[in-house]
């Protein structure tokens, strides 16, 4: 794994290249802790995995049901992952592919890097936070 940061003072710019068997969430939630990033929007990923596990809604009631599928030695196309990090947490979701179809969810621990992956976060220059509402979800709002 490697990262690199652009040299701008506002909205600066990471790019994080993955290597065979990096794991995807946990390298991404590594270089928020070690470069301090605080609030970003992930730009773009894309790259091939190995093994995927993501969470989904199955309902539209509330609260919402949810489902973890697993992906384990398949050959992935990561077509994007996109989304916020608010107050150094990642909110990340997914679109990916194998040879039976296409899915899209909210990105789980477990993702493995096949050969690479490649993802670029970009600091906001806004300070957010997540607050849990009356219904308990998770709702951003700025500090």
């Amino acid at each position: 794994m490697d990262c690199f940061v652009s040299q701008a003072n506002v909205n600066r710019r990471y790019v994080i290249r993955l290597d065979k068997d990096d794991m995807l969430l946990e390298s991404i939630e590594k270089v928020i802790e070690e470069k301090g990033i605080r609030n970003a929007v992930v730009v773009s990923g894309i790259g091939t995995l190995s093994d995927a596990r993501i969470h989904m809604v199955t309902t539209t009631g509330y609260p919402a049901v949810e489902t973890y599928p697993e992906w384990k030695d398949d050959p992935i196309e990561l077509c994007s992952i996109a989304g916020i990090i608010a107050d150094g947490k990642p909110h990340l979701h997914m679109v990916f592919s194998d040879s039976k179809g296409t899915y899209s969810g909210h990105v789980e621990h477990g993702c493995r890097t096949l050969y690479l992956c490649e993802i670029v976060i970009e600091d906001l220059g806004i300070d957010l936070v997540r607050r849990i509402d009356e219904k308990n979800i998770s709702v951003l709002q700025e500090k």
